[in-house]
């Protein structure tokens, strides 16, 4: 009988530290008062590049102190030490979260996650629930088994293209501008000058050190809505010039708007951008942009502000995009302070 008890404590010991460890794995910003009140919005992050473990968590406070949403923010993970590892490409804890998320941002990159992780992704999106998707999260995944069809060029009948091209209306096609050494500055479309989405933003205060990407303008225009093209830019520096000749005629899409039709047959409001690396949340206007968009996608556009408080919560030193290049040995609750 002894023998029995003790070793239902020791289970019970090792459950409860499972539980503990598990909880270390994701971090989670409750929202204070504020017209998010009450809504939860889950952040995906897992990229080898832009450093979305460092882009999502501001944002995620952003989000929480200044416009009272509850948010999740959760990490590709090294299992064996509960380390926050970009290059770890199958293993994101946390996504079951999003049963109850009113809004995923998404900002992977080729993940190859197991379908038990997957599934979640899955069950939202088809659901007809909001997505924003950030930078390479048009080339979220590319992985096989029972969730190829979201795959970046997927040929699955009814998926071509994979989960950009079907849910955000882009995948991967290729870089514009001359990637590390040409930026991105935003420019409104005519038109979309009164979109809630671009309320409060100054000309010219929409900037990235990341690159325009390339878009297919002819397909994007007959499935969503261009709000901001991307200017490239002879630097790094907001102030530079653009450069002259084919890259900027036409300019490229570089923000839109559109509804994706789930399996369900409900209809979801998507924002997608390929700007969204860490170091371009040093602009305010590419802040307000993606917090804007926040408020459209869950149907509170009515209560974005003249010009929404996207002030920077705590320190934040974005480190420069590059592979390989994230900061070693950090956990999520690195980012939560």
């Amino acid at each position: 009988m002894r023998t029995l008890i003790g070793a239902w404590v020791v289970s019970a010991v090792i459950l409860q530290a499972g539980l503990l460890q598990a909880e270390d794995l994701w971090i989670k910003f409750k929202g204070g008062d504020g017209p998010g009140k009450g809504k939860h919005v889950v952040l995906v992050s897992g990229d080898e590049e832009y450093r979305s473990e460092e882009a999502l968590p501001q944002l995620a406070k952003i989000l929480s102190t200044h416009h009272g949403f509850n948010t999740t923010v959760v990490f590709a993970i090294e299992p064996s030490t509960g380390e926050i590892n970009p290059n770890k490409g199958d293993n994101i804890p946390g996504l079951e979260a999003l049963q109850t998320a009113d809004l995923m941002i998404i900002a992977t990159r080729f993940r190859k996650l197991p379908d038990d992780q997957m599934k979640y992704i899955a069950d939202y999106v088809e659901a007809g629930k909001p997505v924003i998707g950030l930078r390479t999260a048009t080339h979220a995944f590319n992985g096989g088994g029972t969730y190829a069809r979201y795959s970046n060029g997927s040929g699955v009948e009814g998926w071509k293209g994979g989960f950009g091209k079907q849910v955000l209306g882009e995948q991967w096609v290729n870089h514009h501008g001359h990637h590390g050494k040409e930026g991105t500055r935003g420019i409104v479309v005519p038109g979309q000058e009164k979109n809630p989405i671009l309320k409060g933003i100054a000309p010219g205060s929409i900037f990235g050190t990341t690159d325009v990407y390339t878009v297919v303008i002819d397909d994007l225009a007959k499935s969503s809505t261009p709000l901001i093209l991307g200017e490239v830019t002879e630097t790094l520096e907001a102030d530079s010039k653009g450069v002259a000749g084919p890259k900027n005629n036409p300019m490229m899409p570089v923000a839109w708007t559109r509804l994706y039709k789930s399996p369900s047959g409900k209809e979801a409001r998507v924002f997608c951008t390929t700007m969204g690396a860490a170091t371009d949340l040093e602009w305010e206007g590419t802040r307000r942009m993606i917090v804007n968009a926040v408020y459209w996608t869950v149907g509170l556009e009515d209560k974005i502000a003249d010009k929404s408080n996207v002030a920077i919560v705590g320190e934040f030193k974005p480190t420069r995009f590059g592979f390989n290049g994230f900061v070693k040995g950090r956990k999520p609750a690195d980012y939560a302070k």
